[in-house]
């Protein structure tokens, strides 16, 4: 008799260690005995030191910088736990890394999304869950099933404060206008749009504000927030069209280069994110605040592991 088949157990390795402890403490569990170090070489070496025979085991790895090297380690811990003989492997991906490549826009360009896809799926992924996709139809890369959770709800949570204010979500491209429609409905509260031109990567151009802001709070909604360019400038067009304050959330904050310098030093009123990515300690700053998804991913974790139907937490 097998004591462990369909037990849940959650594993991770060097990415986000603080939000799977946080996940482990919502399930009431340990997280698993997995350490993951380096060779002399660089290479990555997985040592996981207890049974997964049977259990439905959860390897929970983001794969923000260093890209690589998250990435590595959870397709090397699928393949430990596949050769294992893991009952089912569902790989918990809470920021799926390489997916601004998502389509070719010119020639001899990649789509890494698709690649990165192929590869956790042949290292022996069952299932993945992860949260606001740059783009939704990645989650048509997979030839397995895919959770595709929103950060929405948490972090229309956060701005309850607002409700019954004269306040406008405002959508940072056009692209976004569907995830700013979806805030606003959960708010009770009309959108509005920045367009805008992007002459080349990381460089954005406001050219106008479709909607009504003037003397009104704002809400800028966004999924992925990298140098801040875009939040920031749109701030302060926001601001030379009549907003009042001007508030930034986004699900995942990347934050790389000058990016925490220029929301501190912005119009910005507030800015929000999860805890998807981790926030280094010289990025923690008044003006920036955390919202965590554990919860909803350990909801997750235990709806997949009873076959109780996720899309609840859809709504």
């Amino acid at each position: 008799m097998n004591l462990c088949l369909g037990a849940v157990k959650v594993f991770t390795g060097n990415a986000n260690r603080n939000l799977v402890k946080d996940i482990c403490l919502q399930l009431n569990i340990d997280m698993g005995a997995c350490e993951v170090t380096h060779f002399s070489d660089g290479e990555i070496n997985v040592n996981i030191s207890e049974t997964v025979r049977g259990c439905d085991v959860f390897i929970i790895q983001p794969t923000h910088s260093p890209v690589n090297d998250n990435l590595m380690e959870l397709l090397i811990m699928i393949d430990a736990v596949k050769r294992a003989s893991a009952g089912r492997i569902n790989a918990v991906i809470p920021y799926y890394g390489y997916a601004r490549q998502d389509r070719k826009t010119k020639a001899r360009e990649p789509i890494t999304a698709k690649l990165v896809a192929d590869l956790i799926t042949k290292a022996g992924a069952d299932r993945v869950v992860t949260m606001d996709l740059h783009a939704g139809q990645i989650q048509g890369y997979f030839d397995i099933p895919v959770d595709h959770l929103s950060a929405i709800p948490i972090l229309v949570g956060y701005f309850d404060f607002l409700k019954g204010t004269d306040t406008v979500i405002v959508s940072p491209d056009l692209g976004g206008v569907t995830r700013a429609r979806q805030f606003a409905n959960l708010l009770d509260m009309p959108i509005a749009i920045i367009e805008k031109r992007r002459p080349k990567p990381n460089v954005s151009e406001v050219m106008n504000v479709i909607g009504d802001i003037e003397g009104k709070n704002v809400i800028i909604v966004d999924d992925i927030i990298d140098t801040a360019g875009t939040i920031v400038k749109a701030a302060s067009v926001l601001k030379d069209f009549g907003a009042k304050k001007v508030y930034g959330c986004a699900t995942h904050g990347v934050l790389s280069g000058p990016a925490v310098d220029r929301i501190c030093n912005s119009e910005l009123e507030k800015f929000v994110i999860t805890d998807t990515i981790p926030l280094k300690e010289e990025c923690k700053f008044d003006k920036i605040d955390i919202v965590s998804v554990a919860p909803l991913f350990a909801k997750a974790i235990k709806k997949i592991n009873s076959s109780e139907s996720v899309s609840s937490l859809f709504d």
